[in-house]
């Protein structure tokens, strides 16, 4: 698609990341021509859903420097990068807040679902505490990235873990304005929002994705991590894009191409029980996060940040006779992904 046919969705994009990112990521991203839409008075769920992708994948980027330098060599190529889902966690203290957040992933359902997304499975992470969710768009769930969205049970774990994750996460903010909401109550009641108010609402839709807590005390983050990797990610990152993937034809290919070049990849590919899904990663960015100090000053340490992942889906025929592409996840796979930000450690 060329920016003259996608203005609407281009210039939603560029006044959250400015015109030239925007070009960037447009020059590089695969973006379907049924989002193509001129500039008009009101924006579709779904070119805003792209939009807000657009954005996150513009700021996993900018956190993942292994995943830019990926991206740049598929741009240098004259190739296109298909942002199959990005992926991100949440902590849930049972039915309780977190925060002033919902608990766990309802914080993140109520911006997906009015934008037109719906759970599409359900995928335990027994081993991790967890439970995975993903989300698919209803109006073009193969063009349009999905969600990976991860819960972790803190009552799964001892007492000092779960005093610790109530001292990281118990004072979290919510990050949605007025504006945000009422974006995302048009598109809940119309399926579309008036485009002055989408314009001014991306950028602090796309903010939620962040971390709304304050720094954590180191010892807490100690306790965190002697328990949980995950736990202790979600307290630097918050709820960041763990990563974001890109579905390619041949994943085995693409990783020994990867390791050829000398970049930190996962040792082997993830398959799925059926085999029609196959992932691979790169590790996890080091990233240096402040922390509280036993004095009460600032103490920095490098600790794993998000990563890159790479998939390749094969196809399977529905009932309808009709060929698409194998959408689904698996736990086993998702749990061997995740150990991407604990190799960084």
């Amino acid at each position: 698609m060329s920016l003259a046919q996608d203005r609407q969705l281009f210039a939603l994009t560029a006044t959250a990341v400015g015109a030239r990112e925007a070009a960037a990521l447009f020059g590089v991203l695969d973006i379907d021509p049924a989002l193509a839409a001129p500039q008009g008075e009101t924006v579709s769920r779904a070119v805003f859903a792209m939009a807000m992708n657009a954005v996150l994948f513009h700021d996993l980027l900018v956190r993942a420097p292994t995943g830019a330098a990926y991206v740049e060599d598929v741009r240098q190529a004259g190739g296109r990068v298909i942002f199959d889902h990005g992926a991100l966690r949440t902590i849930r203290f049972g039915q309780g807040p977190t925060g002033a957040l919902p608990p766990g992933q309802e914080a993140f359902v109520r911006i997906l679902e009015p934008l037109g997304y719906e759970m599409a499975g359900l995928y335990p992470l027994d081993r991790l505490g967890m439970t995975g969710r993903a989300y698919a768009h209803r109006d073009l769930p193969e063009a349009i990235p999905q969600f990976f969205v991860s819960e972790l049970h803190v009552e799964r774990f001892s007492p000092v873990f779960q005093d610790a994750a109530a001292r990281v996460f118990g004072a979290t903010r919510d990050p949605l304005d007025m504006t945000a909401n009422a974006a995302l109550a048009a598109f809940a009641d119309t399926g579309s929002c008036p485009a002055a108010l989408a314009v001014e609402a991306l950028p602090h839709v796309a903010a939620a994705f962040g971390r709304w807590h304050n720094a954590p005390a180191l010892a807490d983050y100690r306790l965190l991590l002697a328990d949980s990797p995950e736990a202790a990610w979600i307290a630097t990152e918050g709820q960041a894009f763990n990563h974001a993937t890109d579905r390619v034809a041949r994943v085995e290919e693409t990783a020994e191409a990867q390791r050829a070049l000398g970049r930190p990849i996962k040792d082997a590919v993830e398959v799925s029980a059926s085999g029609r899904v196959r992932q691979t990663a790169f590790k996890a960015d080091p990233t240096l996060r402040a922390f509280v100090g036993e004095d009460g000053g600032a103490v920095e340490m490098s600790v794993p940040g998000s990563f890159y992942e790479f998939i390749s889906r094969d196809a399977v025929v529905g009932e309808d006779g009709i060929a698409r592409l194998d959408l689904r996840f698996d736990s086993s796979n998702a749990q061997g992904i995740f150990k991407m930000t604990q190799a960084a450690a």
